[in-house]
């Protein structure tokens, strides 16, 4: 839902900072080699007809990059986009930290929080997310209480802020390993769709809320053996590279540049008729 007392709103800058869900992994971009497209291009996409709408132009950048920390998020890359000066921000971070068995969920949010006032303080309306809820989710089910406090600690800072909440958490569909790649971290395409259409709606524009909230039709049901094999594939082909990278201080991430590091228009801008 959008913040109390906020009227709709048409933005025309729009910056998304995060990590590999921003980014947009696992959509791919059909027209580029190792790249992808993910819910918060689709977002601007949906924001720049809305903007045309009005005659205005529309501007979008995406510096999220996959593997990186809160720390980059709400450093580097907040950096980044204040300078930008947008009028809208979508934030989502912390997903990698509360992987890390020390995460301190009270520090996340006391950072979340003051880059949520730097950007408030420049003048951007600012999105914030949720986690998805884990309670399907194998291996990641034990740390379904931290993140719902995580969860909480977003309202929270959102409530104090007037910041948009995309509540991924309030979404059932998502608990469906259909809509989620092998990896089981990220996103498909039908996936990300849903979440940009979530998006949409929480910064207070119609959707049609059957479409993204509506379960996927029930599928075929498997074994236990079919489970368990798909558990240890799984546990080869993704997890033991991630804990390589981890035990090495390494990151899928390193070395990579935003995919759109700059303020640029999705389209032509055409005013008029």
């Amino acid at each position: 839902m959008p913040a109390p007392s906020t009227p709709t709103r048409v933005w025309s800058t729009y910056v998304a900072i995060g990590d590999s869900f921003t980014e947009g992994m696992s959509d791919p971009d059909p027209e580029k080699d190792d790249s992808w497209i993910g819910w918060a291009d689709r977002l601007a996409e949906s924001l720049h007809d809305l903007a045309e709408l009005e005659h205005l132009p529309f501007r979008y950048a995406n510096l999220a990059v996959r593997g990186r920390l809160l720390d980059d998020v709400v450093g580097g890359q907040l950096d980044s986009a204040l300078q930008m000066a947008p009028d809208l921000v979508s934030m989502v971070g912390g997903g990698n930290d509360l992987l890390r068995p020390g995460v301190d969920t009270n520090d996340l949010m006391e950072r979340l929080e003051s880059a949520v006032v730097r950007l408030r303080q420049n003048g951007s309306d600012v999105l914030l997310a949720t986690p998805v809820d884990p309670q399907e989710a194998g291996l990641l089910k034990p740390l379904r209480g931290r993140h719902a406090v995580h969860a909480a600690n977003i309202f929270t800072i959102a409530q104090r802020h007037g910041c948009y909440v995309l509540n991924l958490w309030g979404m059932p569909a998502l608990r469906d390993w259909r809509l989620w790649a092998g990896d089981r971290i990220h996103l498909t395409t039908e996936g990300h769709r849903r979440v940009a259409l979530a998006a949409l709606a929480a910064l207070g524009h119609a959707t049609d809320e059957e479409d993204w909230r509506t379960p996927l039709p029930a599928g075929d049901a498997t074994t236990r053996r079919q489970e368990l094999r798909a558990h240890a594939a799984w546990a080869r082909e993704h997890l033991a590279p991630w804990v390589q990278r981890r035990m090495k201080g390494q990151s899928s991430g390193d070395h990579l540049d935003p995919k759109r590091p700059e303020l640029s228009p999705m389209r032509p801008f055409v005013d008029g008729p």
